[in-house]
C-alpha cells in the first residue's frame, strides 16, 4: 500500500518565511514531518520557528559560511534532517536587453549557487552518517521554455534542472535522491505584480492547456510524492507542474 505520509521525518525548508517555502513547510508538517524552516534575518527565523516549534534556522543560501554553519549546527545538536527542500531563490524580470550584471549575479547566486552548496552541506552530513535522504529542488517551466522578461531567471532554472541530474547520479550510490517539481505561475504574494498586468497576465494564462494559474497547495503535492517513499525509486527527475504550459 502507498504510503505518502512523512511521518517520522525531519525536513528542512529554506526560504519558508512567505510564499511557496511557507506553503511547502506548512504542507510537510500538515503530512506529518518536523519542520525546520529557514530565514535570512534572524527575526523572520524566530518567526518561522515558533510557526514550526523547532528552533530558527538563520541561513543565506549566497552566503556559503552561513549555509555551512547552520547545516552544521542542526546534525551537531542532534537534529538529524533527512528531507530538503531548496525553495529560496529570486527572480530579476525585465527585458533581456536592459539585464544588469548585478541583477544576473544575484539570480544565479541564489537559484543555482545557494542550491548547490545548500544540498553540498546536507548531503556531506548525511554521507557521513549514513542517512538515505531525499532533496527536492524547487525549479520552474521557466526552465524548458523561453518566456519573456526571465533570461536570467529562466537560464538559472535550467541550470537547476541539469544540476538535479548530476548531483542525483553522483549521490544514488549513497542512497540519495534528488529530484526538481518545476511550477507554472503560482498565486503568492511573490507573484502578485506579474498575475496582476492585466493584459500581459491574460497573455500567460491563455498558454496553460487547464486555463489557470497554480495554486501553493497543488506545489506541495509535487513536493511531498518526490520527498516521501511513493516516489522511492526517482531520482533525477524533473516534475512539471504547469497545467500543461510546457506540452506545447
Amino acid at each position: 500500500m502507498l504510503d505518502f505520509r512523512l511521518d517520522g521525518h525531519t525536513a528542512l525548508v529554506t526560504g519558508a518565511g512567505r510564499g511557496l517555502g511557507l506553503a511547502i513547510a506548512d504542507g510537510l508538517q500538515e503530512l506529518g514531518a518536523t519542520v525546520y524552516g529557514t530565514a535570512r534575518d534572524a527575526t523572520n527565523a524566530a518567526t518561522v520557528a515558533e510557526r514550526y516549534g523547532t528552533t530558527a534556522v538563520t541561513l543565506d543560501v549566497t552566503d556559503v559560511r552561513s549555509v555551512r554553519r547552520a547545516v552544521d549546527a542542526l546534525f551537531e545538536s542532534g537534529v538529524e534532517i533527512d528531507l530538503l527542500v531548496n525553495n529560496a531563490g529570486i527572480n530579476a524580470p525585465g527585458p533581456a536587453l536592459d539585464l544588469e550584471p548585478e541583477a544576473w549575479d544575484s539570480v544565479y547566486a541564489a537559484n543555482v549557487r545557494g542550491l548547490f552548496f545548500t544540498s553540498q552541506a546536507v548531503a556531506r552530513q548525511w554521507v557521513a552518517s549514513g542517512i538515505r535522504g531525499s532533496i527536492v529542488n524547487i525549479g520552474s517551466q521557466a526552465g524548458s521554455v523561453a518566456i519573456e522578461e526571465r533570461a536570467a531567471y529562466g537560464s538559472s532554472k535550467a541550470a537547476v534542472a541539469q544540476l538535479t541530474r548530476n548531483l542525483a547520479l553522483e549521490w544514488a550510490a549513497a542512497g540519495i535522491r534528488v529530484n526538481t517539481v518545476a511550477p507554472t505561475f503560482v498565486r503568492t504574494e511573490l507573484t502578485a505584480s506579474t498575475l496582476a498586468r492585466g493584459e500581459w497576465a491574460a497573455e500567460l494564462q491563455s498558454r496553460i492547456p487547464l486555463g489557470r494559474f497554480g495554486e501553493p497547495s497543488e506545489v506541495v503535492g509535487g513536493v511531498a510524492y518526490l520527498l516521501g517513499g511513493a516516489a522511492s525509486l526517482v531520482t533525477g527527475h524533473t516534475l512539471a507542474i504547469d497545467g500543461g504550459y510546457t506540452i506545447r
